[in-house]
Order: C-alpha cells, then structure tokens, then sequence
C-alpha cells in the first residue's frame, strides 16, 4: 500500500503543497534587493533625520506648550469628525458604485477619485468657491446667516473633501470582492433591503470598511493645503499641527521639527493599530 505524505506521515502538523493549493516556490530574482532596499533608505532615511534633528532635553516643553496643544486636540478632534463623516457619506456611495449600474458611472467614479490627484491648495479653493461668501453656494447660506470658510467647520469639510476617496476606492473594492451571492440569500430568504445591507453587507466589508477609515483618518491628520486655503490659519479654530509645523520652520525650526515628530508618531500609531486589526 502506497504511503500518503502528509500531517500523518511526517507527524508534525504541516501540509504539503498541493493540500495546501500552492503550486511550487518562484524563486525571486536577487537584483531585485537593490532597488528595494533604495526605495525602503528612501521612505525612512528623512523620518530617521527628524529624529536625530530633534532636541531632546527641550521636546517635553516644545511638546507641551500652550500652543502645540491646541493644535494637536484641534487636528484629532477635526480628523475624527471628518472619517465620521467619511464613513457617513462614503458608505452609501460605494455601495452605490459597486452594487448598481447607470449610464455616466464611469465618470462619475472618477470625479469622486479625483481629489486623490488634485493639488490641495486647488481642493481648497474648489470649497473657497463653493461655499465661501461669493461662492456658488455661499452666497445663499450667507443669506441665512451661515459663514462656513474660516471656521472649523470649514477644516472638517477641507479634510473630508481630500479623505472621502480614500475611504470609497477602499470600500468599493472590498465591496466587488465580497460578491452578491450572500446578499441573494438573505433576500430569498425574506429580509428587507436595509435588512440585508446592515447584517450582511457591512459586516462582510468590514475589514476594507476599516482599513479606508483609517486610511482617511491619517490623509485627514495630514492635511495642509486645502486646510489653509478655505480655512485659514486661525489659532483654536482652523490651525491644525500641520499648520503649525508651517508656520514655526522659519521662526522656531526646533519646535517645528518637534511638532512634526509627533505627528509621525501618531501616524505610525494608526498604521500600527490597522495593522494589527489586519486593516491594511
């Protein structure tokens, strides 16, 4: 009788390749680590400078004053009401683009991309002119009494404009990997259509529903040149670290350097916590 390899045989626990499906191991062309290893010097080399630049018997006080703060509970506060409303407005677009069909969706998905392109300083005067005093909608809110530019209202909605994309081209494509054949059971079953999305869609999407908030509650952290431009630079109301940061390189390099320390940790924070939610 032929002897099976497998967990019995070897007695360890490990499968071979083909009860595991994998086909035999590519081997990868060594040339391969040089150029890796430049774009991996690249990426981390200048975060490494920040660090060294810093100085470190001053960083508690630089940290800690007053002003960096209020910069740095105004920048958390806004980017958690953005990627809230994020994931308000971008659920409901997804599931639109990946569950539906219409004349014009390809155009339609790629304006709804293209503030992932767009230079920030034009994000911000698309909303300047949108919803500033003289703008195509600001002029009837400013009727009623509403200013929306130069507010913190105004940040929230200069980070979601630039973060929404995120949060859409990751959901849609957890969105067209999941499939439908789950939902059609649900409905044969009897469920209702919100019935569906709620216990069935979105649990099935969580992961990539997860990984594109994160992904916009850092884009949101970062943002500066839309900010600036429909916001302005207001301290406690609209200057967020990365603001900040702008503003003190010439007149304080040490606390800028400082300030932008702390938003590379807690960027590494939030990649980190995706990241062991297998976010991303």
């Amino acid at each position: 009788m032929q002897a099976s390899s497998g967990p019995d045989l070897l007695g360890n626990g490990r499968r071979t390749d083909r009860q595991r499906g994998a086909g035999p191991s590519v081997g990868m062309p060594r040339w391969l680590w040089l150029p890796a290893g430049v774009a991996a010097a690249f990426l981390v080399v200048p975060l490494a400078a920040i660090v060294l630049r810093v100085d470190l018997p001053s960083l508690p006080a630089l940290i800690t004053s007053p002003s960096a703060l209020e910069a740095l509970w105004l920048s958390l506060r806004t980017a958690l009401a953005s990627t809230l409303l994020c994931i308000a407005l971008g659920v409901p677009l997804s599931t639109v683009l990946a569950r539906t069909s219409f004349p014009g969706q390809g155009l339609v998905r790629s304006l709804v991309l293209l503030p992932l392109v767009l230079p920030p300083v034009v994000s911000g005067l698309a909303l300047l002119y949108t919803f500033g005093r003289r703008g195509l909608l600001g002029q009837s809110l400013d009727l009623i009494g509403i200013q929306i530019p130069f507010t913190t209202l105004a940040v929230v909605m200069a980070q979601t404009f630039v973060a929404l994309p995120f949060l859409v081209i990751s959901l849609e494509g957890a969105l067209r990997t999941s499939g439908t054949r789950y939902e059609a059971v649900a409905a044969t079953l009897g469920a209702r259509p919100t019935t569906v999305f709620r216990r069935v869609t979105l649990p099935l999407v969580g992961p990539g529903l997860l990984s594109g908030s994160v992904l916009a509650f850092a884009r949101c952290l970062g943002e500066f040149g839309a900010t600036i431009t429909f916001a302005g630079n207001l301290p406690g109301v609209t200057s967020t670290m990365p603001l900040r940061v702008y503003l003190l390189r010439v007149d304080d390099p040490d606390a800028a350097v400082a300030l932008s320390l702390v938003l590379v940790v807690v960027a590494i924070a939030v990649i980190g916590f995706a990241r062991h939610g297998r976010a991303i």
